[in-house]
């Protein structure tokens, strides 16, 4: 007798198990060809029986018939992702999650763990025990959300002081003597760095698309940022540029084709933002891998088909000081000092110290401090990171904001936050929330990717982005795969959100009775939640 294999991985130790009725299937296929990971595939099945006539004789032995079978390899473990279930013709077939599995265990035999731009760390959010308890009614008049005109405007510069700005009277004129950081009002959302070679192009052009047509026919003048990587020329060299945050990374990639470009720019950018480091894996720095890296890709960013690192930190930055130099020096004066830049640092301990010394720039030219939360997810971070390094948005934005406020500099150089907005399908709320405590507008990443079709979710399912073998075809750069997301499909739905988005959050701003965004008005924000309220200090409600 064989010996038994206990140490082999089983189908019972694995997250997903594939739920198959062969008596439904019509073996058309469809399933098999559709599964990007491998996880199941045509094989024989054995049909023993006591005994098979076949007219007057009797047919001794087993027979076979064609099933589909799962994969109890680790590697061609199935995700869950239900695309078998979404092109099956008989619904013969389905992924059920597993809750007595022991992948966690059995999974780190082949390496840390990918979770492919997804966190579980969903429970008990900060956000969610926060509401609206401040209502204007008879002492302040609320105001009509349908009819009402506001003002939804954040900056994207540094604002200067009334006293500070260069201002002198010239017989009846008041004119300026010097030159003034440059400042964009833009609306509160930004869609976050992702990038070409993250994101497939499809999905990338997808997003670019919404964002334009959000700028030129609904009047959100919303603002998109490149991510690492670079953009195609004909972009760089369009009128299309203006609505573009460029972002240069610890890699730099892309910015050789950038920097040819710029003679032949229409426009300017909408901004420069130097990353320092993501929210969900901070420290940890970037991963592009090979399998991702296709040819445009290798194109744009100026490299060979090999897996692309980033490094922890800018090999050129090592103080705050020496990076508000080089912004100085060379960002700014790139674009003829006509184009704010920004600085990209993940929530930490240390974020408060790094926006005291920007505020202290004597040269008055950082234009934002963008915070990213642990809660943001990124296809370039093991589970590890994700899950275990990091800090939560709301509490360290609240910190930065209550710093500037003790110095009177806030609003001088804007907040912008971002980690998991959104994440429970109510960005509207998310940034209300985020406002009142002092952001000056949000980052929007993860929800766009929903938006597109992404079927991920915080408990476990598909979470392959970083895989390249994405089934809807967003994070995979495989053409077969990618001609599976529908472009202006995709646009329209993200459209289509943000003019909810705007909708909703009117309608937080009407109660409150605030015709502009009532950043740092924590007075109008309750929590459920003792200790959330004495953190952030707000009003405690029960």
């Amino acid at each position: 007798m064989e010996t038994v294999k206990t140490q082999d991985v089983s189908l019972n130790d694995l997250p997903w198990i594939v739920d198959y009725s062969p008596e439904r299937c019509t073996l058309c296929g469809s399933c098999v060809a559709t599964c990007t990971f491998d996880a199941i595939a045509f094989a024989r099945e054995r049909i023993n029986s006591a005994a098979r006539k076949s007219g007057s004789e009797e047919s001794k032995g087993p027979a076979t018939r064609l099933v589909v079978r799962q994969s109890a390899a680790v590697a061609q473990a199935c995700t869950g992702c239900g695309m078998c279930e979404k092109v099956c013709p008989a619904r013969a077939i389905r992924p059920v999650r597993n809750p007595d599995h022991r992948f966690p265990l059995v999974g780190r035999d082949h390496g840390p763990i990918k979770r492919g731009g997804r966190t579980n760390l969903n429970t008990q959010r900060t956000l969610d025990a926060i509401v609206v308890g401040r209502i204007s009614q008879m002492t302040d008049p609320a105001l009509d959300s349908e009819r009402h005109t506001f003002d939804l405007r954040a900056p994207l510069g540094r604002v200067m002081l009334p006293h500070e700005l260069p201002l002198r009277v010239r017989g009846d004129r008041l004119e300026l003597e010097d030159p003034t950081p440059p400042v964009s009002w833009i609306y509160p959302v930004i869609f976050s760095d992702m990038s070409i070679g993250a994101l497939s192009t499809r999905a990338w052009e997808a997003i670019a698309i919404a964002c334009a047509y959000l700028n030129e026919q609904c009047g959100l003048p919303v603002r998109m940022c490149s991510g690492e990587g670079g953009m195609p020329v004909r972009l760089l060299e369009s009128d299309k540029l203006r609505y573009m945050i460029l972002q240069i990374a610890s890699g730099h990639f892309g910015w050789n084709r950038i920097l040819r470009a710029l003679p032949r720019m229409k426009a300017d950018p909408a901004g420069v933002l130097i990353k320092i480091g993501q929210g969900a894996k901070p420290g940890d720095g970037g991963l592009l891998p090979a399998a991702k890296v296709a040819p445009h890709i290798q194109a744009i960013r100026g490299v060979p088909k090999a897996t692309l690192h980033s490094p922890p930190n800018h090999q050129g930055l090592y103080s705050i000081e020496e990076s508000v130099q080089k912004m100085h020096l060379s960002l700014n004066a790139a674009f003829g000092f006509r184009v704010p830049v920004a600085i990209k640092c993940a929530a930490s301990a240390t974020s408060v110290s790094v926006y005291n010394n920007l505020l202290r720039d004597p040269y008055k030219i950082c234009g934002g401090f963008f915070l990213d939360g642990i809660q943001g997810g990124t296809g370039a971070a093991n589970e590890i990171s994700l899950d275990h390094t990091g800090h939560p948005i709301v509490s360290k934005l609240r910190d930065c904001y209550m710093a500037a406020v003790a110095q009177g500099l806030q609003g001088q150089i804007p907040l912008w936050a971002g980690g998991g907005i959104g994440m429970t399908g109510n960005a509207a709320a998310d940034a209300f929330k985020m406002i009142c405590l002092g952001a000056n507008g949000v980052i929007l990443g993860k929800l766009l990717i929903q938006l597109l079709g992404c079927v991920g979710n915080e408990h476990g399912r598909c979470n392959a982005c970083s895989s390249g073998k994405c089934p809807t075809g967003i994070c995979t750069q495989d053409p077969r795969l990618v001609a599976r997301l529908d472009v202006d499909k995709g646009a329209e739905s993200i459209v289509n959100y943000m003019l909810t988005f705007d909708s909703e959050l009117r309608k937080l701003l009407a109660p409150v009775g605030n015709s502009s965004l009532p950043v740092g008005r924590s007075d109008a924000l309750v929590s459920t939640d003792k200790a959330v309220a004495d953190k952030l200090g707000i009003q405690y409600a029960c």
